[in-house]
């Protein structure tokens, strides 16, 4: 079931070359350029969201884990081919790229404004990681009120079984699960 609600905005999260060279594969790259064909020829925003960080890192912690690690090996650097979109997925005019510090698409970016700027009230999720990205801007989303569909075949994760108990067991709690193709036909 896909949410009929207000104005929405499709976000590829993490859709950067090292992710998708490491856990996309071509059916995720085509599912991920329909999703955002569709959305485009319906009027919906399609909006980017990427790791980017300034050079030297001020922004990263060395308490977290995650991105300490990341800025230890040098990458991730706003303007560096790591922070770089997969040329499949590049934008078109009118799609919008926000930079993003943390593993949600909402932390250290400004994409809530962009949304409240376009009174965007729904939400459709898809990248790399489902464990990752995906579930941190789905559990925000959520705390912000906006209805979310999360794609299931526009999402990956290197773990195959905390992917499918995500997809399976826990999004549909708050939000809807939908393949791209029903999504598309949704909207």
């Amino acid at each position: 079931m896909v949410s009929a609600v207000g104005n929405r905005a499709l976000l590829l999260m993490d859709v950067q070359v090292p992710l998708i060279e490491r856990l996309g594969s071509p059916e995720l790259l085509d599912a991920l350029q329909r999703a955002a064909s569709g959305a485009r020829a319906a009027g919906i925003p399609v909006i980017y969201a990427r790791l980017a960080f300034r050079p030297g890192y001020p922004e990263v912690s060395l308490n977290n884990r995650i991105f300490a690690g990341v800025a230890g090996s040098g990458g991730y650097l706003d303007g560096e081919q790591s922070t770089a979109l997969h040329p499949d997925l590049a934008p078109h005019d009118g799609d919008i790229v926000v930079n993003k510090k943390r593993v949600s698409a909402f932390a250290g970016s400004d994409l809530d404004l962009v949304l409240r700027g376009r009174e965007i009230t729904a939400v459709t999720l898809a990248g790399i990681a489902t464990s990752g990205v995906v579930l941190s801007t789905y559990t925000e989303a959520a705390d912000r009120d906006l209805a979310i569909t999360v794609l299931r075949d526009g999402c990956a994760d290197g773990d195959a079984e905390l992917h499918e108990a995500l997809l399976d067991r826990y999004f549909p709690r708050m939000g809807d699960v939908a393949q791209v193709e029903d999504w598309i036909a949704s909207v």
